[in-house]
């Protein structure tokens, strides 16, 4: 499932039986610049319990690094 969040997107999946992630990606889908390297997408966090975890960590992430990423020119 996909949220929307601050002009990003994650995605919420189950890797295992009640082993949840998120993965990150900007909105308009261009990559993640950090520190020069462009990534597509960043998968984040642990496997939490439950997919409402997940995202929750997946938007504390975005809280905190959102400043620090920037676009491609």
């Amino acid at each position: 499932m996909t949220h929307l969040y601050d002009a990003y997107d994650i995605e919420s999946f189950e890797v295992g039986r009640g082993l949840w992630h998120a993965r990150i990606r900007r909105a308009d889908h261009q990559p993640v610049l950090i520190n020069g390297c462009a990534f597509p997408l960043l998968e984040v966090g642990f496997a939490w319990s439950n997919e409402g975890a997940a995202v929750a960590h997946a938007k504390q992430h975005i809280d905190r690094f959102k400043d620090c990423w920037a676009a491609p020119n």
